[in-house]
């Protein structure tokens, strides 16, 4: 919480323009290209982490698919797993997000500049409507950001506990069905910045795992895939925590 206090403080001259960019950019939407939309919400997202006193390093950029869409699925940790993939991930990509969560100041910015996706889990036809929305926009070429775990518990993480939920099947249909690349991404300490009452400098870290590409999981099950892709991130997860220890 005190470093969320310090960051709006500081931020308070960037959050203004912002918000005013963002208001200006949901009128005159259509001017915008893609590029132009991402390049400013990452502009911002930089502007955040810096004055939050946040160092995110990244690795696997080597991985991600050079052409057309796909799906990246990250654990989650806290609230600034997006804005840390953003900052590492150069072309374009949105969001889908809880539909409350959505519509907080800031992440209803994000939402409408990127042209997320909402998901309304209180209503099974606007959540099949949102996962055709994504469907047919990952087949066109869009990427997303896509968290299978749905939610995420602080106090395992502040326990020590830097631990994975059950990924959730259902979010991997919409990849099996776009047939598209599945990209596991591993956050590590991203629960920091936002998770302790701290000012201390904080680096996070997000790592872009090798895809499973539609050949791969074509004869999967939605479960057998969460399930690989869970497994993936918890090993490099557990290598990421080995090495620090060597070290």
């Amino acid at each position: 919480m005190l470093r969320i206090i310090f960051a709006v403080i500081v931020s308070i001259p960037s959050a203004i323009i912002f918000l005013l960019r963002a208001h200006y950019i949901k009128v005159h939407f259509n001017d915008y290209t893609e590029e132009d939309r991402y390049a400013f919400i990452k502009k911002y997202a930089v502007t955040l982490k810096n004055n939050a006193r946040i160092e995110t390093i990244g690795s696997g950029y080597e991985n991600l698919p050079k052409e057309g869409g796909y799906i990246l699925y990250p654990n989650h940790q806290g609230k600034y797993d997006a804005v840390g993939i953003i900052i590492e991930h150069e072309k374009p990509c949105t969001v889908v997000m809880e539909a409350k969560r959505s519509h907080l100041p800031l992440a209803t910015q994000l939402m409408t500049v990127l042209n997320g996706t909402r998901l309304d889990r209180s209503s099974p036809r606007a959540q099949v409507e949102s996962f055709n929305k994504i469907i047919e926009n990952v087949k066109s070429g869009k990427r997303y950001i896509l968290f299978p775990e749905g939610g995420y518990n602080l106090q395992d993480f502040r326990k020590g506990i830097n631990c994975l939920k059950e990924f959730k099947s259902g979010s991997f249909k919409c990849a099996m069905r776009s047939k598209c690349p599945v990209v596991p991404v591993a956050l590590v300490d991203s629960w920091k910045p936002f998770g302790q009452n701290s000012l201390r400098k904080v680096t996070t870290q997000v790592h872009f795992l090798p895809p499973i590409c539609y050949e791969e999981y074509k004869d999967m099950t939605s479960r057998e895939l969460a399930e690989a892709v869970r497994s993936r991130i918890e090993q490099k997860i557990q290598s990421v925590a080995a090495a620090s220890q060597e070290s």
